[in-house]
């Protein structure tokens, strides 16, 4: 294609287009790393050693909100749950972390039930455990 000087001079130089294999391996690379990304996600919604169970929750008034849960962890490790309440529009309205110390006189995986109440900012629609982690230390 040839180029008019005088459109370049007023319009600028034509953009350049990539080509197909250019194309193709971008959008294989992006399909990649997407799928990184989800594994990456789904392994990492509990850290290793630790998983977690939601049981059920309650709201109570438009100020409070009760989350019942397990944990899962080596009797001698110290997790840590961080536990949060959404309004109807997904909204975070409450947020707490929770510490679930060590059971010397346990050994093994232990599985721990909890009922944790939750101060809100606004009515709750839902409260889920968000994740759990082992305590460093």
């Amino acid at each position: 294609m040839t180029q008019n000087p005088a459109l370049a001079a007023r319009y600028g130089a034509p953009r350049r287009t990539l080509s197909r294999r250019t194309a193709r391996i971008l959008i294989v690379l992006g399909l990649l790393a997407g799928i990184a990304v989800a594994v990456w996600l789904a392994a990492g919604v509990s850290a290793p050693g630790v998983s977690f169970k939601d049981v059920g929750f309650r709201t109570e008034g438009a100020t409070r909100a009760e989350i019942d849960f397990e944990v899962s962890k080596d009797a001698s490790a110290t997790a840590v749950c961080a536990i949060k309440a959404l309004s109807e529009t997904y909204a975070v309205v409450g947020w707490k972390e929770v510490r679930i110390g060590p059971e010397p006189e346990r050994s093994g995986t232990v599985t721990t039930s909890l009922t944790v109440p939750l101060r809100t900012e606004s009515a709750a629609v839902s409260a889920v455990v968000d994740s759990c982690w082992i305590a460093a230390g």
